[in-house]
């Protein structure tokens, strides 16, 4: 993995000429929420909704991806995975196989301070790069592949990890072409996964 080259303003990055598609990952149990994560009530919709909308502001579409039959409701594409029971790797696996553009936006459903400009961010960067993958971390230098870009060339070697049972997606992503966008700051990836930190998000 090597780090994006350039400055790390991520308001400078916007580029508009983007061949991209979004998908918002809605699966998962929400077992320390206590609820499904996706339904809760943010900004007078549902946290799904308000991702989605940012997710198709800076990518042209949103497509939904997790169980038909909780999610048609809100009126968004959906499309299920393929190898369900797998964890994200298996909702970044039915986007990209769903996704007709070379380069797919992908997001967790749980990330209340996305913006457009930073997705766009990310975007811009992946449009430059010439990497596989292109992923943000924030100062612990972790990755964050819940809200990253992929090209094609990742789908073949997920499909083989789900296959081999390697279901964690940096371990899906070893050998590829990987760019890393350091950030000074988590505010854009900070994710609610708990009821306290859904709290600190309805009155931070």
């Amino acid at each position: 993995m090597r780090g994006a080259t350039g400055s790390l303003g991520w308001r400078q990055w916007y580029h508009p000429s983007m061949r991209l598609m979004g998908y918002v990952l809605t699966g998962g149990r929400s077992t320390r929420m206590g609820k499904d994560k996706a339904l809760l009530p943010f900004r007078g919709r549902t946290l799904v909704e308000c991702v989605a909308q940012v997710v198709k502001e800076a990518a042209g579409s949103v497509t939904l991806v997790g169980p038909l039959e909780r999610y048609s409701s809100l009126g968004l594409p959906v499309i299920e995975d393929r190898y369900p029971g797998c964890g994200p790797l298996g909702g970044i696996h039915a986007a990209l196989e769903h996704s007709a553009a070379e380069l797919t936006l992908i997001t967790a459903c749980d990330m209340p301070y996305l913006t457009v400009d930073f997705l766009k961010w990310i975007a811009a960067n992946a449009e430059c790069e010439e990497a596989d993958a292109v992923l943000p971390c924030g100062p612990s230098g972790r990755p964050e592949p819940l809200c990253s870009i992929y090209r094609r060339t990742c789908l073949s070697p997920i499909t083989s990890a789900l296959f081999s049972h390697r279901f964690k997606v940096t371990d899906a992503l070893a050998g590829l072409r990987i760019t890393l966008l350091p950030l000074t700051g988590l505010s854009p990836l900070v994710n609610a996964n708990t009821p306290q930190d859904w709290t600190e998000v309805n009155h931070g």
